[in-house]
C-alpha cells in the first residue's frame, strides 16, 4: 500500500506537536535525504505529490 504523508504529518511524527519551525523545513530535509541516498542506491525515491505531500516509492526488482 502506498501512502502519501503531508508535511504536517511528518512534522508531528519526527519533531512532535511542539515544533516551532516552518513547514518548509520538511522540504529542506527531504532534499538533503534525496541528495544523500541518490548516490548510494536506486532502490527507492521520495516522490513529491504536489499540493499533498511526499510518497516513499520503492523500486521492485
Amino acid at each position: 500500500m502506498m501512502q502519501v504523508f503531508t508535511r504536517n504529518q511528518l512534522i508531528e511524527q519526527i519533531w512532535g506537536g511542539d515544533f516551532g519551525g516552518d513547514e518548509r523545513t520538511v522540504d529542506v530535509h527531504v532534499k538533503r535525504l534525496r541528495d544523500r541516498f541518490s548516490i548510494l542506491t536506486d532502490d527507492f525515491r521520495i516522490k513529491t505529490i504536489r499540493g499533498v505531500g511526499y510518497l516513499l516509492e520503492v523500486q521492485r526488482k
